[in-house]
Parts: structure tokens; C-alpha cells; sequence
């Protein structure tokens, strides 16, 4: 009995530090998201210049800065919630490629934006949340694995209805194209990476079966030995 509690106990730590640790990137970035904020409000200052402007040299730095860069406090906290789930899930279910999911949805969605927005100023996390939430209701069907297609529902529940945001009629005020690019950058990495991080375990009763199968040719090679040497 005291085995099998250490047993559980230890498990649960493991978790629980595995928890920990997937939440220490997620929690670093939005709380400079939300220092970025501060600043501009103790010293009145608007740093939406920052931002990406599509195909000038005065956006490009936006690839890199925009997702920090929130209109109000509003904006700010509607990406913050989702952002810091989705991308703790990530590090948590993913963590073997979590890294480079998240970077590279965060450069090739802002990327993409600068390539194909409109003539505005896009700022804003938003378009990191569909990548993620694209990435990993996509890779949960790819993979086939119930445990991430359970993931993959939870996160259709939950922000299923952002699935609107990407139209460009739906929302005519937000940078839409950032919704749309961000998912599309999703879906992509879903496909790449299919063959990294977890995958479905194999069936149990198919490596029994091969087992049985590996019994039963050793028994008829020993069966036919012994008619040789009869």
C-alpha cells in the first residue's frame, strides 16, 4: 500500500512540476504585454507605431513588437486569457516541440501580416491566439491521439466562436487579417511537425497479437526441426 501511495504521490509531483514549468514562458510573455501597457499609461505614451504598417520599412520591426502592443486595457485583457491558455496547454501537451511551434507561429503570422494586411497599423496578440488554437485543434485531429483530440474539442468549445474573427465583414474594426494569417500559420505547423512530439501510442491488442504470432513461428520452427531429424 505505502508503494503503491509513493507511487501516485511521485506521479503527482511530476505533473504538477510539469504544470509549473509550461506556465513560466506563457507568464513571461504576457507579463510584458501587459508591462508594454503600463508604460504607455504612466507615461502617456502610444507605442501603436511599433506596430506592423504592410510592406514598409517602418513595419517590418512590428513583426517583433506588435503581439506586445495593445490599443486599451480591454484588448489587452481579451488576448491575455486565451494567450496564457492555449500556450501553457502547448508547452504542456507539446513540450517537444513547443518552442518552436510558438516561435514560429509568433514570426510567421506577423510576417505574413506585413506581407498581405491592409494599410494600417496591426497591432495586437490576437493573431498569436489563432495560431495556437489552430495548431493544436489541427495536430490533435492529425495525430489521431485521443488524448489530444480531447484537447482539440475542449479548445473548440472554448474559443470555437473566434472562428468568426477571421471573415472580413464579421469585425470590420480589428485587423481580421491577423486572425485569418495567424490560423493559416497554425494549420501549416500543424502539418509539419505531425511526426514530432507526442504521438498515438500504438494498440495494445496489435502487439499481442504480434507477440502470439512471434510464439507460433517458434513453435512450428521447432516442430519442423524435429521432423528433420526424425
Amino acid at each position: 500500500m505505502s508503494e503503491g501511495r509513493s507511487d501516485i504521490t511521485g506521479e503527482g509531483a511530476f505533473y504538477r512540476k510539469k504544470l509549473l514549468l509550461s506556465m513560466i514562458i506563457p507568464g513571461t510573455f504576457i507579463f510584458f504585454m501587459w508591462l508594454v501597457k503600463l508604460i504607455e499609461v504612466l507615461f502617456e505614451i502610444d507605442f501603436s507605431g511599433f506596430g506592423i504598417f504592410p510592406l514598409t520599412a517602418k513595419g517590418l520591426p512590428g513583426i517583433l513588437f506588435s503581439p506586445f502592443i495593445h490599443a486599451d486595457i480591454k484588448h489587452l485583457f481579451n488576448n491575455s486569457l486565451p494567450l496564457f491558455f492555449l500556450s501553457v496547454a502547448l508547452f504542456y501537451f507539446y513540450s517537444e516541440v513547443a518552442m518552436k511551434v510558438f516561435s514560429w507561429t509568433f514570426f510567421l503570422t506577423g510576417f505574413l501580416v506585413w506581407i498581405a494586411g491592409r494599410e494600417a497599423w496591426h497591432i495586437g496578440a490576437s493573431g498569436l491566439v489563432y495560431g495556437l488554437a489552430s495548431f493544436m485543434f489541427f495536430s490533435g485531429i492529425i495525430r489521431r491521439y485521443f488524448r489530444l483530440i480531447a484537447l482539440s474539442l475542449l479548445i473548440v468549445f472554448l474559443y470555437g466562436s473566434m472562428v468568426w474573427g477571421i471573415f472580413p465583414d464579421i469585425y470590420k474594426n480589428i485587423s481580421w487579417e491577423s486572425h485569418m494569417l495567424g490560423f493559416f500559420s497554425g494549420v501549416v505547423l500543424s502539418v509539419w511537425y505531425r511526426r514530432e512530439g507526442p504521438q498515438k501510442p500504438a494498440d495494445k491488442w496489435m502487439d499481442e497479437e504480434e507477440e502470439m504470432g512471434g510464439k507460433g513461428e517458434g513453435e512450428n520452427g521447432r516442430q519442423s526441426d524435429e521432423e528433420t531429424e526424425r
